[in-house]
């Protein structure tokens, strides 16, 4: 991920939700942070299941906690 000089102007026309497969959460967490990823307050409660972070163009995304069930 790479920073831009623009700010984002506009909503986001598609929102991700990530998982983590393979990899504890907190690690996919640690993973997209050190990419360029950072946290971000939408008026999510402090008690979601998920972590809503943005990319350097400011798009949100959700990395979600992975499921106790398996399909």
């Amino acid at each position: 991920m790479a920073a831009v000089s623009e700010g984002k102007v506009l909503k986001n026309r598609l929102h991700f939700d990530l998982r983590a497969d393979g990899v504890t959460t907190a690690a996919e967490l640690d993973r997209l942070l050190a990419l360029g990823a950072r946290r971000v307050d939408v008026g999510q409660p402090s008690d979601v299941s998920w972590v809503v972070l943005a990319d350097p163009e400011g798009n949100e995304f959700c990395l979600l906690s992975r499921s106790v069930q398996e399909l």
